[in-house]
């Protein structure tokens, strides 16, 4: 469905697992943060900066844009616990870096 990140305010560990599993990026509000006191509502675009630097439980800067043009800058945290959970994403999930891994390997 062309979904590459999930902002939530929590995950269940099992759930966070299957997001990186297949590819999708979980993003953690900071602590006190979510949608009702950002004030976004669902309308908006998002843009997430600096993917390629990328680490695990990195704190990374989103920017939310309004169909107005108003724009809320804040900053939520990578939910990838390991460097291999880092390495599943960047592949696009476990299924293309086993084969990525494996096509190398031939």
């Amino acid at each position: 469905l062309g979904v590459r990140a999930i902002i939530a305010e929590s995950f269940e560990r099992i759930h966070r697992s299957n997001l990186v599993g297949t590819g999708v990026l979980p993003l953690q509000f900071k602590k006190g943060e979510n949608c009702k006191s950002l004030g976004l509502i669902g309308d908006e675009t998002f843009k997430i900066l600096n993917l390629n630097e990328l680490k695990p439980n990195k704190e990374i800067k989103v920017i939310a844009v309004k169909p107005s043009g108003v724009k809320t800058e804040f900053n939520v945290t990578a939910r990838l616990d390991s460097e291999i959970e880092t390495d599943y994403f960047r592949n696009g999930g476990i299924l293309q870096y086993v084969l990525r891994s494996f096509f190398r390997k031939t």
